[in-house]
């Protein structure tokens, strides 16, 4: 019993001296401020620089056409590897670009990019085909939808770089 009337008297203490004039110096509060106006700085610069959502999607353009070549030359584990950089850059346009309505629309290619990710494990190049198509008849969707239709994707003629072996390495 003393000792729950002595956690309570030193609970009390405790209180009173926190309530009675002990609260944050000026010196505290300029710190503060301070942090908070390098905080909005540094928000304004990352605006400055962060992607616009035309440079994620040239950047998501480039790994179709790479993915494309991946699978159609049977090097699935690049393909599998395009798959995920696709998908980290929907993320990005999703994390970024919160305010643009095109972003709503973006995870129609997830169905997809999915139905790809199951025939690259499958290793069946009929299917990755088939899921490619349904890929580009999704981005030329969105497109529609957002009212850029005039932004037509095809399926890949010519390699996106000439820098690259697409053919599966041993």
């Amino acid at each position: 019993m003393k000792s729950r009337q002595f956690f309570c008297f030193f609970i009390a203490v405790l209180a009173g001296s926190f309530f009675c004039g002990c609260g944050p110096d000026a010196s505290i509060l300029q710190k503060l401020a301070a942090q908070q106006s390098q905080i909005d700085s540094l928000r304004q610069k990352l605006d400055q620089i962060k992607p616009g959502l035309g440079e994620i999607m040239a950047v998501i353009q480039t790994h179709h056409a790479k993915l494309w070549f991946a699978g159609i030359n049977e090097n699935w584990k690049l393909a599998d590897f395009e798959v995920k950089e696709i998908k980290e850059m929907v993320d990005m346009a999703e994390n970024i670009e919160t305010g643009r309505p095109e972003t709503k629309f973006i995870s129609m290619i997830n169905p997809p990019l999915d139905t790809i990710a199951s025939a690259i494990q499958k290793n069946n190049t009929v299917e990755f085909k088939h899921g490619f198509s349904l890929l580009t008849a999704a981005c030329n969707n969105c497109h529609k939808d957002n009212n850029f239709e005039f932004n037509v994707i095809t399926i890949p003629v010519n390699q996106p770089v000439t820098n690259q072996d697409f053919r599966s390495q041993p």
